[in-house]
């Protein structure tokens, strides 16, 4: 039985020619708990994008290996004003089933209970949207990722504007996701976070710096190479630099070599 849930084959991401997160090769496995990790800019939020399939690739493949997927969005993309209830935000969970106008059954109504006791949201199933906090939309949006019953979970940024025991009780839910073998990736930018409780985490700046065991990963070296990178980028660049950057070789999408899963890839890209 293949392991590996999802398959980058040197893919590049990006918006209008310009690379956002670029030459990325490697393999996540199915039942792992990944962090993707990377100064603001560094292309987090675009890779979630692009395999959730809301971008296109540049170049190269994303080659899935799953059959749900459920793409968890950041708070501000979301329109808190629409006039919604609780219950109406996390039934959507069921559309990949049901479609948009597909009949409910009994059995969907008692999943959609389960899943918001789960996330402690029992008696707010009629509570508008708007009236809720940050801590209790979070916990509605889990529980609408929860129904959607996926292989494959993105996260992004899922504990932004979020206390700490809201926080507390989201990593339980998402440990339970990965212990019923489902693979989760979650965008991240609270170090402290990652180290404790992501077994495995991608280090980005617009390229691939490292990816692997977390301790490995979030050494001082890595985030050293990984804020350089960051501040050399040119944000109108088309095309992507080597390492050499300032007066290096310029090259297109498809003059990279691939890299095997979990391989470090700081002095490869």
């Amino acid at each position: 039985m293949n392991d590996t849930s999802l398959e980058f084959r040197n893919l590049t991401f990006g918006y209008n020619g310009h690379a956002a997160v670029h030459h990325l090769s490697g393999g996540v496995k199915r039942g792992s708990l990944t962090a993707v990790v990377g100064a603001n800019g560094s292309g987090k939020s675009t890779l979630l994008k692009g395999i959730a399939g809301i971008l296109k690739p540049i170049s190269g493949a994303c080659v899935p290996a799953f059959r749900r997927l459920a793409y968890l969005a950041q708070q501000s993309e979301l329109d808190r004003t629409f006039p919604a209830r609780v219950i109406d935000l996390v039934s959507l969970g069921h559309w990949q089933k049901r479609g948009l106008l597909g009949r409910i059954t009994a059995g969907d109504r008692a999943r959609l209970s389960t899943c918001l006791n789960a996330v402690g949201l029992t008696g707010f199933e009629k509570r508008p949207i708007d009236s809720l906090s940050g801590g209790q939309m979070q916990r509605a949006l889990f529980a609408r990722t929860m129904l959607q019953d996926a292989d494959l979970i993105l996260l992004d940024e899922p504990f932004n504007a979020v206390d700490a025991r809201t926080i507390a009780d989201l990593i339980l839910v998402i440990k339970a996701w990965v212990a019923e073998g489902r693979t989760v990736l979650c965008v991240l930018h609270d170090h402290a976070l990652v180290r404790e409780h992501f077994p495995e985490t991608l280090l980005i700046a617009r390229k691939p710096v490292a990816w692997g065991v977390t301790s490995d990963v979030m050494s001082f070296e890595n985030l050293r190479k990984a804020r350089s990178f960051q501040e050399a980028w040119d944000e109108q660049a088309g095309w992507c630099e080597d390492d050499a950057g300032q007066g290096g070789r310029i090259h297109g999408h498809d003059h990279h070599p691939h890299l095997p899963h979990h391989q470090k890839v700081a002095d490869h890209v």
